[in-house]
């Protein structure tokens, strides 16, 4: 396995506290996984650095499952990338990926500056989005905001702030 950075991990950790605590307090039923290996005949393996399945599907891989059989499994709804020297491969190869495999939405965390930049996908193309359509509310904005935080102060600080922000909105 390549090495993986601090600044990677310190920034996955964050998306996936932020992700995970959104679905929680709005009560979208979600599993994510890290690092998961999905397959599909015809198509690249591909193995992204964070991957959610939401709502009805959120309990549909069953515990014992190796490498995710999209042949028998359905796509995850929202798949990340977090990108630190990848950032064009993300963009382009993977995303054409994620584009053929039907992901619904897919997010590139640009590392070096705090950026997200998110695209709802259907239909094999994608478009560009500020506001998550698989998480309604859930803004781009807050989660770059968190990102920056996350370089002034300590994740639970930072957990702390997402808290407030994510309670503050309307259910």
């Amino acid at each position: 396995m390549a090495p993986v950075s601090f600044d990677h991990d310190q920034n996955h950790v964050v998306i996936i506290f932020a992700v995970t605590l959104f679905a929680a307090l709005k009560r979208i039923p979600a599993t994510g996984l890290d690092i998961t290996t999905f397959r599909k005949t015809g198509v690249q393996d591909s193995q992204p650095d964070v991957a959610y399945y939401l709502k009805e599907c959120a309990q549909s891989i069953p515990t014992g499952t190796g490498i995710v059989n999209l042949d028998r499994y359905p796509t995850p709804d929202l798949v990340i990338e977090i990108a630190k020297t990848s950032l064009l491969d993300d963009l382009g190869t993977k995303r054409a990926l994620y584009e053929e495999l039907d992901v619904s939405e897919y997010w590139v965390v640009d590392v070096q500056n705090a950026q997200i930049i998110a695209y709802s996908m259907a239909d094999q193309g994608s478009k560009r989005i500020q506001e998550s359509q698989v998480f309604p509310g859930m803004t781009i904005a807050t989660l770059e905001a968190a990102l920056r935080r996350n370089r002034e102060m300590n994740q639970s600080q930072v957990a702390a702030w997402l808290l407030s922000q994510f309670q503050s909105q309307a259910v």
